[in-house]
Parts: structure tokens; sequence; C-alpha cells
């Protein structure tokens, strides 16, 4: 046991938490996430390019029924967010796009090959990129200022935005308060994405990382050991999909609180003044 605790401690898994630069373009350094991001990119495009030229009326079996289901499924999530599901309706494509594009990015990971199977220069040649902490705050800060923008357009102003946040008069120092605190808990929505799925794409690579090692270290004693990675890198399939849904849920019902909040208001108004209306002398006349 303590020689192979000491086999362990002396060499262990090959762990890489930061990305490593693969070459040099013009001062330009392109790591291995970007070189494998803009490789799964363009087979993302491609990929969902030839199953949209094979929808029919009539589902089709094979991997396009899963692409329409994936499609359902992720529409469904944005137009039941809102109050109004026609203003879900025209977010639907972005939601979408980002649910597929953070799904399959997540999976790529676990593609043979991908990791510390290959390497160079002493790291993988290749690297998911929602395992590297600057793609996820990539995709953060761009859902965010859509999210923040779209709120705008469609509560009706930037006043009205900032009023969502005040529960009741702004002039009551206790709503006031929380209005702010409300405030600042928005700013760090951006940050708290990026590191739910950079963290969870992270540990879920070390965690396969470490597995491998030790059935590695078992092959002497155990034809079963080389699997010994293999229920963790299942696992990873669900908590991929997992984080994809939660990114895309939490994104849509940010967008979501603001336009309800805003839409519940003008209700709120419009019954005040059509009660007020109604009960008018002229109306009773």
């Amino acid at each position: 046991m303590f020689t192979f605790m000491n086999r362990f401690a002396d060499s262990g898994p090959s762990v890489h938490v930061a990305p490593g630069t693969d070459f040099t373009i013009a001062g330009i350094h392109v790591t291995n996430s970007m070189l494998y991001g803009w490789a799964i990119c363009l087979a993302i495009i491609a990929l969902l390019i030839w199953a949209a030229r094979r929808v029919t009326i009539h589902p089709k079996g094979g991997f396009v029924q899963y692409v329409e289901a994936g499609i359902t499924f992720a529409t469904d999530l944005v137009e039941g967010a809102f109050t109004d599901r026609a203003i879900g309706r025209k977010y639907v494509p972005f939601f979408v796009t980002l649910f597929f594009f953070v799904l399959l990015n997540n999976w790529s990971g676990l593609i043979p090959g991908v990791g510390d199977a290959v390497q160079i220069n002493g790291h993988p040649l290749l690297r998911p990129m929602t395992a590297d902490l600057n793609t996820t705050l990539a995709i953060g800060l761009v859902t965010m200022i859509i999210v923040y923008v779209a709120s705008v357009h469609e509560v009706g102003g930037f006043r009205k935005y900032i009023r969502h946040f005040f529960m009741g008069s702004p002039f009551n120092p206790l709503y006031f308060v929380i209005g702010l605190i409300e405030m600042l808990t928005d700013l760090t929505r951006t940050l708290s994405l990026a590191l739910r799925l950079f963290l969870n794409m992270a540990i879920g690579e070390i965690v396969i990382a470490v597995f491998a090692y030790l059935g590695g270290l078992l092959a002497p004693w155990s034809v079963l050991s080389p699997a010994t990675a293999l229920p963790f890198t299942l696992l990873e399939l669900g908590v991929g999909a997992l984080q994809a849904y939660i990114f895309v849920i939490l994104s849509v019902n940010y967008l979501a609180i603001a336009v309800n909040s805003a839409h519940d208001h003008d209700l709120t108004e419009g019954d005040v003044a059509e009660t007020m209306i109604a009960a008018s002398p002229e109306a009773e006349g």
C-alpha cells in the first residue's frame, strides 16, 4: 500500500487548469482551447446546417430527431419563462444557439484524443473551450450584454429597467437598500455564470485524469483497471448537459424577470386606471 501511495505521490496525474499555447501567429498566442474551440465551432455549424436541411414535417429517425428534440426542449424552456410567450419567442434563436454551443463544447472534451492523450510542449494539444476560464468569461459577458440590452428594450427604457429592482417606493429606506443589493447582485451574474461552467468542466477533467492515472498504476494487477475512468466519463455526459441547461435557464430567467416584472407593473397600473374610470361619476352616469 505504501509503495502504491509513494508511486502516486512521486509522479501523480497530469492536471492542467490554465490553457497552454500551441503556437504563436504575429505575436498572438493560440492556446489549445482556442484551437480546439474553433474546430468544434466549425463542426457545430456544419452539423446543425446538415441537420436543418434534413428536417421534415414528419419526424425522422437518427441524429436529426435528437437535434429536433433539443430545439423543442430549448424553445419550450425559453418561451415558458415569459408571461407573454410572444416575447420569449423573439429570443429563441439566440438561446437555442447558446444551448447547443455550450452543450457540444462540454461534450467535446470527452472525445478520445482530447486532453492529455496528445501533448505538446508539456501541455495537451487540444482542450475544450468550456474548461478555459477565459472562454466562459467571454460567453458570460456576451450573454449578459444581450440580456441587459434586451431587458432595457422590452421594458421600455433604462429607467423602467432600474425600477424593477425596487419592490415598493424607492423613497422607503428598506426598499431602497434591498433594491441596491439586488442591483449589486445583478452585476455579479456574469462572473457566476462563467465560474459555474468553468469549474464544473475543469473539475470533471481533473477527476477523469486522476482515475485514468490510477487505472494505469493498477494495470499490472487487473485487466479492468484501464476502465477506471469510464464511469466518470459517462457521468460527465450528464454533467455537460446539465451545465448547458443551467447556463441557459439562468440567462433566460435574468431576462424574463425584468420583462415579466415590467409587464406585471404595467398590468397593475392598467387595472388601477380601469377601476378609477369605472368608479368615476361620469362612468356611473
